[in-house]
């Protein structure tokens, strides 16, 4: 003679305690994403505002504009003089293989970093200009010279290979909100950021299915 066992199953209350417990541990699994793309958005937010708090910390003490000035020999052991004319030569991004008078984005690291205003390697012939905090892209300063910044004159911080959503939040907080206007302004990755062309990433222009690209956000500084 055999028993046959009985076979119970989940009663309703402890199936609602199993969802509740689910419910709970999605709710903190999406917090927490929430609060990593939040510090994320803050940390773009402050390498361009330490980009720009650098500079105007360098022009305090100095009286010249950093990788501009033309007596950076004279501040520093190794400095790269500059032009001297008050405006910023070259591209955020630029990597060029030795420091000289025509490399003052380059050399902007150089003389902030002496100065200690920024941190990272400087030397006589290298500055190579840092990644941003989320590690993917290049954080640098950048002058319209040669051609205007996103239909924007002057100089300005930038940062490359910004994801949609950050460089939207990153306006957002800092500006207006929109790609093409304001003092935050939003270009394509992978081009420089010298076009007029109003880019339309984000704001009222801007078209559906573009929040999976890569973005880079200038700020006026």
């Amino acid at each position: 003679m055999w028993k046959q066992s009985k076979q119970s199953g989940f009663t309703l209350v402890e199936l609602a305690i199993v969802l509740v417990i689910i419910g709970l541990i999605l709710a903190a699994v999406l917090k927490g994403q929430e609060m990593i793309n939040n510090a994320k958005v803050k940390n773009v937010a402050n390498d361009l505002r330490g980009v720009s708090t650098a500079y105007y910390a360098y022009q305090d003490r100095y009286k010249a504009v950093p990788g501009d000035d033309i007596l950076a020999v004279n501040h520093f052991t190794g400095g790269q003089n500059g032009g001297g004319d008050g405006l910023i030569t070259g591209l955020f991004n630029d990597t060029a293989a030795a420091l000289s008078a025509t490399t003052e984005s380059q050399n902007f690291w150089q003389h902030t970093r002496l100065a200690g205003f920024t941190t990272g390697t400087a030397t006589a012939t290298t500055a190579l200009p840092p990644n941003t905090s989320l590690g993917t892209g290049v954080l640098g300063i950048q002058g319209s010279v040669a051609a205007n910044v996103y239909g924007m004159t002057g100089t300005f911080a930038c940062a490359s290979n910004i994801p949609w959503k950050i460089a939207l939040a990153v306006d957002t907080m800092l500006d207006d909100g929109n790609s093409d206007t304001g003092n935050v302004r939003t270009g394509a990755a992978g081009a420089t950021a010298t076009v007029a062309a109003l880019s339309a990433a984000y704001g009222t222009a801007a078209a559906t299915g573009t929040n999976d690209t890569l973005h880079i956000v200038c700020m006026k500084i």
